[in-house]
């Protein structure tokens, strides 16, 4: 379609009026979190707890979380020569987000030979371009027994305090199990898609009916399991699901063939394109499966995903067919006209032009018009996370499917026995809540502990007026301690391992280098923190979520990133710039803007004005 101005003018119009409908003042409070009375609905349903005697003893590294995080800083640390490596894990086993998430079509959105992190070490194929969940979750077991992440972990155990003991140079970790044991170095790894959270229903609990979260899925109560096995006990069984985003658009299609019925209740479409997941020769695998292909891989990602020009794209997917729409629309205007506001605006018309095509797609595949009208996304395609899937769309042709489409407003209430959307009472047997996890939130609810520095200082208090760090990685204050996580650093939403694998490099040479020279402590200097976040907040911000955009987690629900949230954007000129920086800073030996020492003073001092 050829977007003309009137074209361009009526649908800004359309997005900002379904904009306006879906505002809320509370923003992220309108959620609330599986405790107290929900308690039950967070329970592990995948392995039995096991009791055991509390653990007081030392290691050189502590690792909060095991998921890719914990499992490649893992892998790095053991291969650096640290061999008391613990990670400490409130699931049953390895895996963070892919332990908890089983639920019927689970799989990566971004193409496993990129988010599949220690593939080259560990000689693993992935068996399609988009790796199901079972796949990926043996692949984190895998990585933990070559690298021997088994011996000191700790599962079904949740650190409640962190706390630097300045005397022994070293971090007391305590858990909810009982455990008081010290570490020399502690990393925390506790993701951004760990804390399930529902929406702020009236009535949730009042159901009398099965409910679950998507990510505690209950396969006792639906049949089948996490291998894509039919779910054979819903065939008699009226089932709702809560949400639209990315995990819905991947299991309604497994709901929507077992279930007798299906009610699917939407607040907001996703934009929905075509995912074209296929099976991975292993012949072709093994052909560009030369030493370092790997971090070629990554490398040619990010180069596709920055405003560079790269000359060849290995990945061919729906997220770098995002970049290079808005890298040609940009580079068809002459040079002389490289202002920000023109490549604004052609950026805006090359999205107009896309969600076009997008919606074209939903007339396309699904039958009924009314339907379809309403699983038409009208926003930019990156206001929300994209999707991409072969199955979603056709899912509403199945004639025990309704889409039950609330108009921005969300559902009502819940019954004893249903769902109120709309002024109509929906009965149903089961509720599956596809309502996500707490993104945007403060960290240290998310991570369940408030971490105290030197002088027992909090890290909530060093961040009461915004996140505070150096590379995104590096506390001042706070010695020893590292946060894998991608604000201030990467923030390569696309694929998450990527910042992973980049932080765990880092932490390896830092450790590796303080271990070697014998210091009992590193941390970055004060200067060398206010200046990260200097630039930090010099940077143009990024094309994902702005606040004119319609609400969800990329623009804080309809709030933006302001104030002091505006310091958890990323390096400004986007991942590959981070990425490069990194390498030189590693490459250096330098560890400019860190302090080596051994008793609180400047016995190594590698600082410096700018990081």
């Amino acid at each position: 379609m050829t977007t003309t101005m009137l074209d361009k003018a009526a649908i800004k119009k359309k997005y900002a009026d379904e904009r306006e409908k879906r505002l809320r003042p509370d923003g992220n409070a309108q959620y609330q979190r599986l405790e107290r009375a929900f308690r039950d609905l967070a329970t592990d349903p995948h392995t039995p707890w096991v009791e055991r005697d509390p653990v007081t003893d030392h290691v050189t590294f502590a690792f909060v979380g095991g998921g890719f995080a914990g499992l490649v800083v893992g892998a790095r640390l053991r291969e650096a020569g640290v061999r008391d490596v613990r990670i400490i894990e409130k699931g049953g086993d390895v895996g963070g987000t892919w332990y908890w998430n089983r639920y019927p079509g689970a799989q990566c959105d971004t193409m496993s030979m990129i988010y599949l992190p220690l593939l080259e070490e560990t000689g693993h194929i992935p068996s399609e371009r988009y790796a199901h969940a079972t796949e990926i979750r043996r692949h984190c077991v895998r990585i933990a027994k070559q690298f021997g992440l088994y011996e000191h972990a700790l599962f079904h155990t949740e650190v409640i305090e962190l706390e630097w003991l300045e005397p022994k140079k070293c971090w007391r970790v305590q858990t909810n199990r009982g455990d008081d044991f010290t570490a020399k170095y502690v990393g925390m790894g506790t993701g951004p898609l760990h804390v399930a959270k529902l929406p702020g229903i009236e009535g949730v609990e009042r159901f009398r009916g099965k409910s679950f979260h998507t990510s505690r899925w209950d396969y006792a109560y639906t049949g089948g399991d996490g291998d894509g096995a039919p779910m054979d006990r819903l065939g008699d069984k009226r089932v709702a699901i809560i949400g639209t985003g990315a995990t819905a658009v991947q299991c309604v299609p497994h709901l929507a063939k077992a279930a007798k019925r299906l009610f699917v209740f939407q607040r907001t479409p996703s934009s929905v394109d075509v995912r074209d997941n296929r099976p991975i020769d292993p012949a072709w695998f093994r052909s560009i499966a030369t030493p370092g292909w790997q971090q070629r891989w990554y490398d040619n990602f990010v180069e596709n995903q920055s405003q560079g020009t790269p000359t060849e794209d290995y990945i061919m997917d729906g997220w770098t067919e995002i970049s290079r729409r808005i890298r040609e629309a940009i580079l068809r205007l002459p040079p002389s006209e490289w202002t920000p506001e023109n490549m604004l605006a052609a950026f805006e018309d090359a999205d107009l032009r896309k969600m076009e095509e997008i919606r074209d797609r939903v007339d396309a595949i699904v039958d009924d018009k009314e339907t379809a009208q309403k699983l038409k996304a009208w926003y930019q395609q990156l206001c929300k996370r994209p999707c991409f899937h072969d199955s979603y769309l056709q899912a509403f042709n199945e004639p025990t499917t309704e889409l039950v489409d609330t108009d921005g407003k969300g559902v009502e209430r819940i019954s004893e026995t249903g769902v109120w959307a709309n002024g109509r009472h929906y009965e149903v047997d089961c509720i599956v809540y596809a309502s996500g996890f707490e993104v945007g939130t403060d960290y240290t609810l998310r991570a369940g502990f408030d971490l105290k520095g030197r002088g027992g200082r909090r890290l909530s208090e060093h961040w009461q007026e915004g996140m505070r760090t150096l590379h995104g990685l590096h506390i001042h204050g706070f010695p020893n301690a590292f946060m894998v996580q991608p604000n201030q650093a990467g923030n390569l939403v696309s694929n998450v391992p990527h910042n992973i694998v980049d932080h765990a490099k880092t932490i390896a040479a830092v450790v590796s280098h303080a271990e070697a020279e014998g210091f009992a402590e590193v941390e970055p200097t004060q200067d060398a923190e206010a200046a990260w976040v200097s630039l930090i907040l010099g940077g143009n911000g990024s094309l994902l979520g702005s606040p004119d955009c319609t609400p969800g987690y990329y623009n804080n629900e309809g709030q933006g990133y302001t104030g002091r949230y505006r310091q958890a954007q990323g390096f400004p000129g986007g991942a590959k710039a981070f990425f490069e920086h990194m390498e030189r800073w590693r490459a250096s030996g330098t560890f400019e803007g860190l302090r080596f020492g051994n008793d609180g003073t400047e016995d190594h001092p590698r600082s410096a004005e700018m990081p």
